[in-house]
């Protein structure tokens, strides 16, 4: 069992080729991030039109780099939601377009959900009921999954995204985007007990919430440098120094990776799944690593740095999990994108 892999929800243009659900014969990423940092975030438009570009050479190269032709391959699956919505249609039109042409299934799949099937790649594989973290710039979850789609959705962030508040504080303190990133770099060279930071305490024990931990940074850091509440956002990098932004950084990190860790922690605890799967591209994030490895019992399942991002290394091995149960397919004729998809 062979499928094709397509995703395109945000600024990463990506096609794949999985067997089996758990091989994968290839993969090919072409990412528009650079256009996007001068604006310190993702523009849809730019990213849209970057698809466009990418689409056609990145589902070339799969095929040149996994020797397969259209004749080995058993169907088409791709990110139709959540995420831009001029990013997506650019995805779901063109395998809409090469599964009516070359007449295979087409699936659709769920870009969140597809993030937990990156780690099927890896080795050993995960196993069932497992609790999944997933965690990037647009989504904070908490997971736990009986089977295949049989899953509960424990938590979620209320306001920002773990990855989105990454962004935010680094804008902050005057740190290139990405913010994932340039944060975690910075607070290599800081104190994370330099700044007392809250905890967010919601009613749900599960969710999350970071709006707050961002306004606590930005007032931290205008008191840093002997201003008020009035001191305009933009104007702090250039008075901060290298030392406080480092210090901030690490204060900033530190409680943002504790506040999923805690819940991680207490939803182990309390539903004892057999394997633990982080997801998103802040699974790439050293200190979730160290945290979690301290604070879980078991061995924590990662996928490798490139699959963390988004790829479509694992809206592929999803598609092939979906192929071999014998899931519904989509009607390539009308498959409609979900910019505001949930799980």
């Amino acid at each position: 069992m062979k499928i094709l892999g397509i995703e395109s929800s945000c600024d990463e243009t990506a096609a794949a080729i999985v067997e089996n659900g758990s091989i994968l014969l290839a993969q090919s990423v072409a990412s528009s991030m650079d256009l996007h940092a001068a604006f310190g975030g993702v523009v849809p438009e730019i990213a849209a039109r970057s698809h466009i570009e990418f689409i056609t050479p990145v589902i070339k190269n799969v095929f040149s780099e996994s020797g397969c032709t259209w004749d080995d391959i058993d169907g088409i699956a791709v990110t139709y939601g959540a995420g831009l919505s001029g990013s997506l249609l650019v995805g779901v039109l063109s395998a809409r377009t090469l599964a009516i042409i070359k007449n295979k299934p087409l699936y659709g799949i769920n870009h969140v959900e597809g993030h937990v099937y990156a780690n099927f790649l890896m080795k050993p594989q995960p196993t069932f009921p497992l609790l999944s973290l997933i965690v990037s710039g647009g989504h904070s979850q908490l997971v736990y999954f009986r089977d295949h789609f049989d899953y509960d959705l424990l938590g979620q962030t209320v306001d920002d995204a773990i990855g989105e508040a990454f962004d935010k504080v680094a804008k902050i303190v005057g740190l290139p985007y990405p913010g994932g990133p340039s944060v975690a770099k910075a607070a290599l060279a800081g104190n994370p007990h330099a700044f007392t930071f809250p905890i967010a305490k919601l009613d749900s024990p599960y969710n999350f919430s970071f709006s707050g931990l961002k306004t606590a940074v930005l007032r931290a850091a205008q008191a840093a440098v002997g201003a008020d509440y009035r001191l305009p956002s933009f104007e702090l990098p250039e008075r901060l120094t290298e030392a406080q932004k480092c210090d901030l950084a690490a204060s900033f990190q530190y409680i943002a990776i504790k506040t999923v860790v805690d819940k991680t922690r207490k939803a182990f605890n309390e539903l004892h799944p057999t394997s633990v799967v982080i997801a998103g591209g802040v699974a790439a994030n050293q200190e979730l690593r160290t945290q979690l490895s301290a604070a879980i019992p078991i061995p924590i399942n990662y996928a490798s740095i490139d699959l963390c991002t988004d790829n479509g290394a694992m809206i592929a091995t999803l598609g092939c999990i979906k192929a071999m149960q014998h899931a519904e397919t989509a009607d390539p004729y009308t498959l409609a994108i979900a910019p505001n998809l949930k799980m």
